[in-house]
């Protein structure tokens, strides 16, 4: 069977690393805010070009943590797309904050910038003090853009960079284009723990202090709270694993970009939608993601061939019955997200698929089309 990813695989590709890991962190009795933590922090800014990382239990809380430190609080509007793990709109929503959705862009799913403009041009009763922008499936969201309208209507960018570690634009890593970059950490990412993990990254300094500060109960002292914070730490044992990971990040990615680029020439002629890359973009491929108009028999076949497919993500935001009530809808419709989620099927990828696993499931596709 070809799973559509495989955590399993990252450990035995490095088990004897992990293992040696594990020991060092138990037979050090530090468990929680100790030396790995701080290493893997200085080690993942240093390759992101970014002066301070702030470890989390989890990108939910990392996106929720930034937003806190960026001043949006209860009732202000935060702008994000709807066509995302709900993980982001959840963040938004469970600090009370008003999750604001607006369309996405048909070549790269990621938000639309005119659509986040004309939703601040007639939106500012609303409060709106954020946008987060989500690089969507490893691409890159248009951040030129946003950096523009988030600077002309004054409001804070934060970066959605779960599925992106180790993306970039214009050659620089994303997470560092906006006041906050928020990373999960989840064992299925490009850079996964074998378990829950996040982190925040920013430039600024003061930033930095009131991340640390919302982290750990809103300590500046210990046991002393200056402010109200929270319990949010990326324990010893996921950073150790993530500081073994760090260095095959790279690696891990371009070997994502190699079946990406297998999948698209072995794709090519059929009737298939198949990812694309922007200019100055480098797309590090979390999901390969096609689109057709008949998925469900696509995927039907696949899955009878012992081919596991994903749909990332089925229903918008806007339409899931748990957030229907909780959300606002930008300016210009979902004309675009809606049409995409019923198109739209992940197909497997993960660094140590075999080139064997990825033409089974090319000649899947091609003997579903009748071309093989």
């Amino acid at each position: 069977m070809i799973l559509p990813t495989d955590p399993k695989a990252s450990y035995l590709a490095q088990a004897q690393t992990f293992d040696r890991a594990f020991r060092e962190v138990m037979m050090s009795g530090l468990y929680i805010m100790g030396p790995k933590l701080r290493a893997f922090e200085e080690h993942f800014a240093s390759y992101l070009g970014v002066r301070h990382c702030v470890g989390v239990a989890s990108g939910t809380d990392a996106v929720q943590l930034a937003l806190r430190a960026c001043g949006v609080g209860e009732g202000d509007g935060v702008v994000t797309a709807a066509h995302t793990a709900v993980a982001t709109v959840s963040a938004i929503d469970w600090m009370g904050a008003r999750p604001i959705l607006v369309d996405i862009k048909e070549d790269t799913y990621t938000i639309s910038p005119e659509s986040v403009a004309e939703t601040l041009r007639r939106g500012q009763e609303r409060r709106i003090k954020a946008i987060v922008a989500v690089h969507l499936y490893g691409h890159p969201a248009d951040l030129t853009a946003l950096k523009h309208i988030a600077e002309e209507y004054g409001v804070a960018l934060i970066e959605d960079c779960a599925q992106a570690h180790g993306a970039t634009l214009g050659g620089r890593k994303l997470g560092v284009f906006g006041m906050c970059g928020a990373f999960s950490f989840y064992p299925t990412k490009n850079l996964g723990a074998f378990g829950d993990g996040g982190a925040v990254v920013t430039e600024d300094a003061v930033l930095d202090g009131k991340l640390r500060r919302l982290q750990q109960y809103g300590w500046r002292e210990r046991y002393i709270s200056d402010e109200i914070g929270y319990n949010s730490r990326l324990d010893e044992l996921q950073a150790a694993i993530l500081d073994c990971k760090l260095p095959t990040l790279d690696s891990g990615n371009e070997r994502r970009r190699s079946i990406a680029k297998l999948y698209t020439e072995g794709l090519a002629g059929l009737p298939i939608v198949t990812p694309t890359e922007g200019a100055g973009c480098r797309h590090v491929y979390h999901q390969y993601v096609i689109r057709l108009a008949d998925r469900e028999g696509l995927r039907h076949a696949l899955d009878t061939a012992g081919i596991k497919t994903s749909i990332l993500y089925p229903v918008p935001i806007h339409l899931q019955p748990g957030y229907r009530e909780r959300i606002t809808l930008g300016e210009e419709g979902m004309m675009v997200t809606e049409r995409i989620a019923s198109e739209i099927l992940c197909l497997p990828i993960y660094p140590e698929m075999s080139v064997r696993s990825v033409q089974q499931v090319i000649e899947g596709i091609q003997t579903f089309f009748g071309r093989k």
